[in-house]
C-alpha cells in the first residue's frame, strides 16, 4: 500500500520519495484559491505550508486525512484546528541546534558588551571597558526539551552553571513548581517552552520581579509566554535586560515601544532561520511519516491517537 502525502515545497519531494510506501505530491499554497490538488481526495498525510486558516479549504477536501505533519516545533496554530481522528506531529529535533546557537550568540554579545563596542566603533572612539563573562554565570533554562538540552551542552562548554526546568522533575531537571525559588539566583533566564494554556503569560510582573537586578531574560519560545507590558516596565526602569527573538504582538508593529526600549535586543523570529533548516525539517518529517506508514505513532505526536 502506498500513502499519498501532500508536500508544500520542492525540496521535500525527494526527501520523502526515499521513504518506502510514501507517494509525495507537491501542492502550491498560493494556488489553493483557484483549484485544489486532485490528489487531496486520497491523501492521508498533509505537510502544511501555511497557517491553519489558509489551509482550511484543503483540509475540507481531504476525507482520508489521518496525519498532519508540521515542519515546525511549535504546534499552537494547529491544536484547535485538527479534525477529529487526525494525528498532529511536530518537527521537534530539526531546529534545536540553530535555536541554541542564537541563544549563545545573544548571550555572548550581551555579556561581552558587543553592542556598546559597535557603537564606539561607529563613533570612532577607542573605549575599552571590563565586561561580564559567561564563565560561572548562573543560567536557568526553562524548557527541557530538544532545544533545552542542545543549549545545555553548549553552555557547559563555556563553563556556565546551568539549571534545567521542565514540566516534571527528573534526573538533571527541576520541576516547574520549583521555578519561583530558582529565579532570584539566576543571572540569565532562557525561555524555551511551547505556547500552551499553561505557559501563556507565565512570565508576568511577579515572575520578573523575582529576578535579581541586572538579570537577562532571553525568549526563544513564543512571544505570548511573556507579558509584554510587564517586561517593558522592567526594561524602562533599567533593572532587567532582555534578548527577544519572539514578541507579542508578532510581527512587531513599527511604532511599538519594544523597538526603542532600553536594555533589549530584538530579532525578527530568526533563531531557526539558517541554511539547511528546511532540509533538516523534512528529514525529521520523513522519519515521522515513516513511523505512521509502519503503523506506529510518531515520536513527536502532540495530539490524537490510533
Amino acid at each position: 500500500m502506498t500513502i499519498t502525502v501532500l508536500v508544500p515545497h520542492d525540496e521535500g519531494v525527494p526527501v520523502l520519495a526515499d521513504v518506502p510506501g510514501i507517494r509525495p505530491v507537491r501542492y502550491r499554497v498560493e494556488a489553493l484559491g483557484d483549484a485544489l490538488p486532485a490528489e487531496a481526495a486520497d491523501a492521508e498525510v498533509l505537510i502544511p505550508g501555511a497557517r491553519s486558516a489558509a489551509l482550511r479549504p484543503l483540509l475540507e477536501a481531504m476525507p482520508r486525512l489521518r496525519l498532519i505533519q508540521l515542519l515546525s516545533a511549535g504546534a499552537e496554530d494547529w491544536t484547535d484546528t485538527v479534525p477529529s481522528g487526525v494525528l498532529l506531529s511536530t518537527c521537534r529535533g530539526a531546529h534545536g541546534g540553530s535555536t541554541a546557537e542564537w541563544v549563545m550568540a545573544v548571550l555572548l554579545s550581551e555579556l561581552r558588551g558587543l553592542p556598546g563596542f559597535a557603537e564606539a566603533q561607529r563613533a570612532g572612539t577607542w573605549s575599552p571597558e571590563t565586561t561580564r563573562t559567561l564563565q560561572g554565570r548562573r543560567v536557568l533554562v526553562v524548557g527541557a526539551g530538544d532545544v533545552g538540552h542542545q543549549l545545555h551542552r553548549r553552555l557547559a562548554a563555556f563553563d556556565a552553571q546551568v539549571t534545567m526546568v521542565g514540566l516534571s522533575p527528573r534526573d538533571g531537571v527541576e520541576g516547574v513548581e520549583q521555578l519561583p525559588a530558582l529565579l532570584a539566583d539566576a543571572d540569565v533566564v532562557v525561555l524555551l517552552v511551547p505556547l500552551t494554556s499553561r505557559t501563556r503569560g507565565m512570565v508576568d510582573a511577579a515572575f520578573l520581579a523575582a529576578l535579581a537586578d541586572g538579570a537577562l531574560l532571553v525568549n526563544a519560545s513564543r512571544g505570548a509566554v511573556v507579558d509584554t507590558g510587564a517586561l517593558l516596565a522592567e526594561l524602562g526602569s533599567g533593572r532587567l535586560r532582555a534578548a527577544l527573538d519572539v514578541t507579542d504582538p508578532e510581527p512587531l508593529p513599527p511604532e511599538h515601544p519594544l523597538w526603542t526600549a532600553p536594555n533589549v535586543v530584538v530579532t525578527p523570529h530568526v533563531a531557526g532561520a539558517v541554511s539547511g533548516a528546511r532540509w533538516r525539517s523534512y528529514r525529521v518529517a520523513a522519519a515521522e511519516i515513516e513511523r505512521y506508514v509502519l503503523g506506529e505513532l510518531p515520536d513527536n505526536l502532540v495530539q490524537g491517537e490510533y
